[in-house]
Parts: C-alpha cells; structure tokens; sequence
C-alpha cells in the first residue's frame, strides 16, 4: 500500500489471542494499510489464555503469560482501549458503540469476543462461592478461595474442569471433580484413555464422582455442598462451574448479524454485515465452533491476508487436538478417536508402564489418534492426521516406539502456512524464515525469536526437525558444536558426569587422564567443577581436593580486598542467645575484629581477621561454621512465626533450624540460600531464595528457584504440603535433584530455567517413588559431611599448610 493513502480504519473488538494474531499477522502483511483500534474488557494486554492453569497453580505468574506487552501497541501504532465492552456494530452507519457511550467509526470490524463459561441452570448457582475458569480475574478468585477454604468442587471432566481441579489440588484443596458420565474427557478419550487418566489423576490426590448429575447447590447465600439426582450430596466450600464453553455472541446478536450457535462466517471470516468480520471462538463456520487455540490462528491467517488483498486459500475447517496442560499427566487426542467400522486401528496398551496408544487409519491414511502416558510424538501424529499421511512401517514404529523414524523425514511436506506452535501461532514459514534471516542454529533461539516452543514445549520435537531440514548439511555441525565445561576438554557437563559414573573415576587426575583432557593439569575453571561433580557422585569413596577448591572454600573463610578474612558463625535459623553475642563479642574484641557486620542473612560477620589467627578465633568460638564462603548451603532466614508473632500460622523459626542443621555442610553446585516464613506476609522474604516455605493455617507451602542477586528471579511455586515430615522430604528431594543435575555454579534460579519447572515437579513431588530415592541418596551425601573448623583444629599439618602455624614435629618411635 503507497504510504501516502489514507489508511483504513479496522476496529477489533476483543483483546484475546484470536483477534490479535489477526492484527499480528496484518502487520506482518502491510503494517501501513490499517489505523487499529483494540477494545478488551480485561484490564490486561493480550495473554495467553491457555496458560491460566499455570497462573493458578502458581508455577507462572500473569506477566509470564503476557503475549504483547503494553509497549507493543505504542510501537505498532495500535489504540488499546481496555477494561471497555462494546455493545454493538451499527453497520449501517459504520460506528462501533460501547457501554461507557464511547462511538468509534470504522471501514473495517474484526469480532473477537471469544467464549464464556457455560453456567448450568442448576438451583441455587446464584450462591456465593460458584465461579466459572476463563479469565485472569476467575484465577484471581480461585486463588484467593484456596486461602480460605478447604473442600472444592468443579463440576466438569473435560480438560478446562481437571486443570481447574489439579490447580486447586495444587493449591492445598481437597478437591471432587464432578462429571456428568463415567468417563472423563469423553470428548477427547475412549474409555481405557479415560480410566487411565482418572486412576493416574487420583495417585496424585485428586477426587471424582462421575455419572453423577448435579441437582441442587447447598447452603445459604454461600454454598456448602452439591446435592446429586440420585439424592447423595457433596460437601463443597468452593465450586469451579467448567462444564464447558459458549460462544461470546452478544454484540452479534445486538448488532443484527446472523447467529446460530456461534456467530455465522463463511470461508473468508465474513459474517451477515458487509465488512464486519468474526474470527475464533466466538464464530461459527460450517455449523462448527471450535474452542480450541490451533483453529483460531488458521482463521486468523485466513482473514489477515484477506484483509491485506494478498491471495489465500479459504478457510477450509480445521482438525483439532487436545493435549492436557497438567504436570506429571501426559494425554493427547487429536482428529477421531473412537473406534468405527470403517476405521483400522493401531493399538498398544502397556498396563505395567501405563501407556496407551491408538492410531486410527480409514483407507490406509491416519485420520486420528490417542496418546497416553508417552506423547513424544504427539506433535508429529498431530502433523500426520492434519495431512492424512498414509501409515507406513516407519511410521508405526515411530508411534509404538518398535524403532526410531527418521529425524525429520515428514516435515519437508509439511505446508509454509502449517502452524508448528498452537500456543503462539507460530508457523513452519516463520519459523523457517527465522532460521534464514537471523542465523539461528538451536531450538532455544528458535524460541527466543518466534516463540515457538515458549509455552507447553509439546511442539519442541517438529521445532527441532524443521530445523534440522532447513539447515541441511550445517545441521550436524551446529549439533556437534558443544559448550565443554571448560577449554581443557569438549566434553559437557553431562558427559562428564556419565563418564565418571560408568568408569568408577574417583580423582580430578582420573578423569582428566581416562576423559582426555587437551591440559592435563586442567584449569581454575574445571578443576574445582571436578571436584564437585565426584563428591557427588562418590560421597563416601571420594577424597576432598583441596587444593581444587576456590580460595574461600580452601580456608573456610571470606578473603576480603585488604587479603584479610570474613568470619561468619552459623546461627540457625538466625537465632541466638545474649551468652553467644558476649561470646562473639569477646572474641571480636580479642583478635582486634575491624567491623562486625549483620549480614542479610541475620548473622553476624566478623571481618578483618588476618589468616594466621583463623583456626584461633574459630577455636575461642566453640561455635560451628556458618559457611558464608561455601557452594552449600548458606543460611536459612526466618520470621519469628506463630512463637511470638500475632499474625504467625507456623513455627517458622522450628522449621528453619531443624532444615538448617540438617543440610549444613553439604557441598551443592552453587551457594544456596533458604527461607522460612509463618505466613503469607513474607518477612523473611521467601520469594527469593533458592527455596521459600511459606506457612499457611494447616500447610506450608514450598517455592523455589528465587533469586534477588545480580539477575533477579521470583521463586516458582513448587508444591503445597500438609506435614512437617512431607516438607523435609521434598526439601531434601529437590536439593539432591539439584546437586545431581545442576551444573557447576549454575544458581537454581538458572537451573529452574534450563530445565523446566515441570520436569522438577515431576521428579521431586508427583514421582513419590524417585522423590524417596533422592531424600535416600541425599541422606548418605549427609552422612559424610564434618564440621570444617572442627577438622582443621583437629588436623595440625593441615593448619601448619594453610595458615602458616609453627608445628612441633610428634616424636615417633
């Protein structure tokens, strides 16, 4: 479009992910063809909608899900106009009316309204405390809810109603999902898929009352139970209506366009008005109204381009999947799924690893599929239902996992427009693009730049063929161009580590000999690395290197810029008694200490000690080491809790001592610092720490990854536990999973990053089995840690070597 023609005016009215993929792939076209106009009834920017489980189970926050930020719409010239509802399209005078009497004008309309929970008309849903799960204020409401009460309901087995239900789970509820058949997500599932998702769902805590209808909600003018049609009744204190969804349909039917279900749009997104369009949930195209993310962006291709005079295919339908957001779950259905007589089936059922899988073939060509308990090729299975691919020997084996399919052999036919990342949109084309235009070689720039990947990380494996395709010959180099862990080998961090397990390599001088190190003596770098990696894999057999360790570890002490030291005493929990500050103060007056310092940590620093008087003052304390200078555990900071505080629900200051003198001592990839709060008011600022308790009247809950050094992070929410035994145990779980799996000064906060919050849930709080293993191998790690000042008052070489004390040789016989 020539820069100097008057642009068009295009109003969109909703802010969801529907219409402003729309209005993204319309700049992408002509960012000069249009003056935009966005109306949203949310108080938000655009987020992504999909990923309100995660807000409400605490592992995202509302600014993570955030798609376009404020800033994006000033940069792109887009009037934002939030916390606005529109009323009605005047399509004959071309105006768009909202309720606060705001008239915009406009050439075109795209409607975007989206859908609303389905609220059954059941008696008595007018109570307080019933709410449906479609937006962030219905996040907000279920979270403030679980600080209340105990026993929740949601009425609902399809996916919407068990992420509700496993967020509330999560959130320290008991919590009854209440279906109206005896199958869960029916929709999706055959019968074996559904009981197999409900028996996995109950392991981790989770009730049903399924084929129950609901007839009655209870109580007064807030609810207290359910009362079924067979006359049994529920207790419920809170109940989540997620019954299903309904097209948002009001300003259509206001506006006089033609509506059915949904609002009538034909192949291009044209509704019954010339030049107001509809796209997404909110629209009803060939009798079908999807609820899903994947078909919206298809529309939204479809329209941009129609919008923008480029040529296009018409939006033929769309072939839908469903893959549940729920950690530790793994389910995936897409196109058909029940058996029919016309239809050939490809099935395995492994009740022992509990995996399910069916294909469903009409005419030798894919046309469905069911996956559960392994979905490592749901994405790929998506692609070849969408394209009707024709089963091959390859193929099966690649689904049943018989064999491996080749890498990347499907995604050469798959179409420039096939979008490879339903949570953001993301097509093969701008993907590929990417990959030319900006010399993009991994998957995690592939995500930094697109987004693909950003959010389920389902389509990660389609992500990684395509890239693998598009780089061709350079794809192999780009793979083998590894990060070893320092410029002494090539060998990463995990390679590493396997080679010292399978070779029992017990020395730092081992492993640089049998790994081939090109120095042989090995670096500042990857010596004290080495020295790590062996301690934990071999707590018992593996002699300490001192002399790999950093200086501070080396002298159990803070060298400060004058070549003086800092001494810290532990203080557990940062409690202490007045004989131990008379002690401190006594010794600090003795040894002429510069400055006594409260550190942030609630400790006291002693700093300017010289080297030689170390092991001296250490003796005059009597107290054990508070590890300030360690890649271990720090300290554990704790408010005064329900022993003194009014608005205290948990002995913190009990719970913080008992965690702090059970894991003292114990090296860890990096230094690691933790904290203990009786509630939620955060006084010993738990939101920053490597892991954060936070005490709740009858739980605790457990955040982690929290960091507020040089690269801030908040902590994710990791789990909610009833016992102080359960918390201890996952406390121990995740510092071994860390220990076993973080590299080398990598802080938790990065580590949590690389490896995903998921995954860490998975192995240290669902897997209950492995969670044992790892407080098991934590404990032995325990059982060979000493008192560092202890053993060097106990060793008098050891003091002569490193603190240049005179030693009286022992005469021997």
């Amino acid at each position: 479009m020539n820069p100097t023609t008057t642009r068009q005016r295009l109003v969109v009215i909703g802010n969801g992910m529907a219409g402003i993929n729309t209005v993204e792939q319309i700049l992408k076209l002509d960012p000069q063809r249009y003056e935009i106009t966005v109306f949203g009834s949310e108080p938000y920017p655009n987020y992504n909608r999909i990923q309100l489980s995660y807000v409400l189970e605490k592992s995202k926050s509302i600014d993570e899900i955030i798609l376009n930020s404020w800033e994006w719409y000033q940069e792109n010239g887009i009037e934002l106009r939030t916390g606005t509802t529109v009323t009605k399209v005047d399509t004959e005078g071309r105006m768009v009316h909202t309720e606060d009497g705001t008239v915009v004008p406009y050439d075109k309309v795209i409607v975007a309204t989206g859908s609303k929970p389905l609220m059954l008309p059941i008696p008595g849903a007018d109570k307080e405390g019933i709410v449906g799960f479609r937006d962030i204020a219905d996040c907000e409401t279920m979270l403030h809810a679980a600080k209340l009460y105990r026993k929740a309901a949601v009425i609902g087995g399809g996916l919407l109603g068990l992420e509700a239900a496993k967020g509330l789970l999560k959130l320290g509820m008991d919590v009854t999902v209440v279906h109206l058949v005896e199958e869960l997500m029916e929709r999706q599932l055959d019968r074996t898929a559904s009981l197999m998702l409900q028996a996995e769902l109950e392991s981790q805590g989770l009730k049903f009352a399924t084929g129950r209808q609901t007839a009655e909600f209870l109580g007064g003018d807030r609810v207290t139970g359910l009362r079924f049609s067979d006359g049994t009744t529920l207790e419920a204190e809170f109940v989540v209506m997620a019954a299903g969804i309904r097209p948002n349909t009001e300003v259509g039917r206001a506006s006089g366009l033609t509506v059915n279900r949904g609002i009538v749009v034909d192949d291009y997104m044209r509704t019954s008005a010339p030049d107001v369009y509809a796209v997404g949930e909110c629209g009803e195209h060939h009798g079908v109204c999807y609820g899903l993310v994947a078909p919206l962006f298809e529309q939204g291709a479809v329209l941009a381009k129609h919008l923008c005079g480029v040529e296009t295919k018409p939006y033929e339908g769309s072939v839908v999947s469903t893959q549940l957001k729920i950690s530790g779950v793994d389910v995936f259905s897409a196109g058909e799924f029940m058996d029919a007589p016309d239809l050939n089936v490809v099935r395995m059922h492994d009740e022992w690893h509990r995996i399910y899988k069916k294909v469903l073939l009409r005419g030798g060509r894919i046309v469905g599929g069911v996956l559960v308990g392994d979905g490592k090729q749901a994405a790929r299975l998506q692609q070849w239902i969408r394209t009707g691919t024709v089963m091959t020997e390859e193929i099966h084996a690649a689904i049943m996992g018989t064999a491996a399919a080749e890498t990347g052999s499907s995604v050469a036919d798959l179409p420039d427009e096939e979008i490879v990342c339903g949570c953001n949109g993301v097509t093969k084309k701008h993907i590929v693009d990417a990959i030319h235009d900006k010399g993009l070689t991994t998957v995690d720039e592939i995500k930094a730049c697109t987004g693909a990947s950003r959010s389920c990380g389902g389509c990660r494996p389609v992500v990684e063929q395509i890239l693998q395709y598009t780089l061709g010959d350079k794809y192999d180099s780009a793979a083998a161009k590894k990060e070893g862990i320092c410029g002494c080998t090539k060998l990463t961090r995990d390679e590493v580590v396997a080679g010292i397990k399978e070779k029992g390599l017990l020395t730092s001088k081992e492993v640089m000999h049998v790994l081939g190190w090109e120095n042989p003596e090995g670096c500042s770098k990857c010596r004290p690395a080495l020295n790590y990696y062996l301690g934990m894999i071999w707590p018992a057999e593996h002699q300490d290197e001192k002399d790999s360790r950093f200086v501070n570890e080396r002298m159990h002490a803070n060298i400060q810029k004058d070549g003086t030291f800092g001494v810290v005493p532990r203080m557990y929990g940062g409690v202490t008694t007045p004989e131990d500050l008379r002690l401190i103060a006594d010794v600090a007056v003795k040894y002429n200490v510069k400055l006594v310092k409260v550190t942030g940590g609630q400790r006291l620093d002693l700093l300017g000690v010289s080297k030689e008087d170390l092991p001296k003052i250490w003796e005059d304390l009597g107290m054990p080491s508070g590890y300030a200078y360690a890649k271990a555990l720090r300290t554990v900071k704790t408010c005064v809790g329900s022993q003194f505080c009014r608005f205290g629900t948990k002995d913190s200051m009990g719970m913080g001592i008992l965690l702090e003198k059970k894991f003292e001592r114990l090296d860890m990839p990096a230094k690691f610092k933790l904290a203990v709060n009786g509630c939620p008011r955060n006084c010993a600022e738990s939101s920053t720490k490597d892991i954060g308790i936070v005490g709740n009247e009858g739980a605790w809950e457990v955040y982690v990854g929290g960091n507020g050094g040089i690269k801030a992070r908040l902590a994710d929410l990791l789990c909610k536990v009833k016992t102080d035994e359960e918390l201890v145990e996952i406390v121990a779980a995740f510092m071994q999973h860390y220990r076993e799996t973080g590299k080398y000064l990598e802080r938790t906060s990065d580590w949590i990053e690389r490896v995903g919050l998921p995954s860490v849930i998975a192995s240290v709080v669902e897997d209950t089995a492995n969670r044992k293993a790892l407080a098991d191998r934590m404990e032995a790690a325990l059982s060979q840690v000493k008192e560092p000042w202890k053993d060097v008052l106990d060793n008098p070489l050891l003091r002569g070597r490193l603190y240049n004390e005179i030693q009286i040789p022992v005469e021997t016989k």
